[in-house]
């Protein structure tokens, strides 16, 4: 195994950073400017770190970087998809878990028929960022047309995909507050969202019951964007029973420490030890991680990914890869991109 690489990094993004488990964090509100500027200053710290790191990517072969989406694909496909709301009972869980209703969104594809009990259809869970909400992915038509073009010329199967959010009406959407909500989002996932959704739509779980959910897993995939990827890795960490595939988005781990405090090293620990105790070959799983190289955010996930590849006995091509879009941002157009290249690795 080659040396690993352990950095405390003090940092904090503006549209969302990384997670997993319990907030200690005592900080303070800020505004996105003066978070992106706090960002900025720590990047500056480990230059010469991050530098070398990107550098070390470019002769990995499970690191590279992600194709431009082609400009048709922005354009409407012959055979469209849907997007419909969906509401159903959750709980509030950082208030004494109070019952509360939720909003998400679910796309289904061309020629979708619900009264077809017999056709069944991978499900992917989408994801926002920080402050964002349930819509946020499918708010930009360009989005949905990336999807319905896909799927219209076979990069992907036909799937269903669900947006949801982490927030009640009680949620507090402070940095603070949201990396809480990010920590136990995956509750509200596998005890609320995941069994009403899969008990209205087709897909592949015959029964919303944990047997039924855990024989469905390799048919089901979860990723998010910036706070997003925070509960994307906490759902690895706490559901991998439930879910195969995992896209995170800009955003690193931070199963352990807070917004000021990332330590990537015991976190990587976290993700390799829950794979070691729950990947059998019953229970394969696939990671596409990504970022972008003018994300201010980039150097969390650049660590993290770096952590991972060294331990490359355990995370190794047929279960892990990092890409990064060139001159990509944080941004919805990098998430676009991202969803272009990540999703068909799922289908192969």
């Amino acid at each position: 195994m080659k040396k690993k690489i352990s950095v405390f990094l003090i940092a904090v993004g503006a549209v969302l950073i990384t997670g997993c488990s319990t907030d200690k964090s005592t900080e303070q509100p800020k505004d996105g400017t003066e978070l992106q500027e706090e960002m900025e200053a720590q990047d500056e710290i480990i230059k010469t770190k991050i530098n070398e790191i990107e550098e070390s990517l470019l002769v990995s072969d499970q690191s590279g970087f992600t194709d431009t989406v082609p400009d048709e694909y922005r354009e409407k496909a012959s055979k469209q998809g849907k997007v419909t709301q969906l509401d159903y009972f959750s709980k509030d869980y950082l208030n004494g878990e109070a019952e509360t209703e939720k909003t998400a969104y679910v796309y289904t594809p061309a020629g979708y028929d619900e009264k077809d009990k017999g056709t069944k259809y991978d499900i992917i869970y989408l994801l926002h960022g920080w402050g964002g909400n349930a819509e946020d992915h499918f708010k930009k038509e360009s989005t949905k047309n990336i999807i319905d073009n896909m799927i219209e010329r076979g990069d992907i199967p036909p799937v269903i995909i669900v947006t949801p959010t982490l927030y009640t009406e009680n949620s507090k959407k402070d940095f603070a507050g949201s990396l809480k909500e990010a920590k136990v989002f995956y509750r509200d996932f596998e005890e609320n969202l995941m069994p009403e959704v899969e008990t209205r739509f087709n897909t592949y779980a015959e029964s919303t019951s944990q047997k039924g959910l855990e024989d469905s897993r390799d048919h089901r995939i979860f990723g998010g964007f910036s706070l997003g990827s925070v509960a994307t890795w906490q759902i690895l960490c706490n559901d991998f029973d439930y879910v195969s595939g995992y896209l995170p988005m800009s955003g690193a781990c931070l199963y352990y420490g807070s917004f000021t405090d990332v330590q990537t090293e015991k976190n990587v620990d976290v993700i390799e030890q829950t794979v070691k105790e729950k990947n059998t070959d019953d229970k394969d799983y696939y990671i596409y991680f990504t970022t972008g190289t003018q994300d201010f955010i980039k150097s969390q996930s650049l660590l993290q990914a770096k952590e991972m590849l060294d331990r490359d006995q355990v995370f190794t091509s047929e279960h892990f890869c990092f890409y990064r879009k060139k001159d990509g941002l944080h941004d919805r157009e990098a998430v676009e991109e991202y969803l272009y290249n990540g999703l068909p690795c799922f289908f192969r």
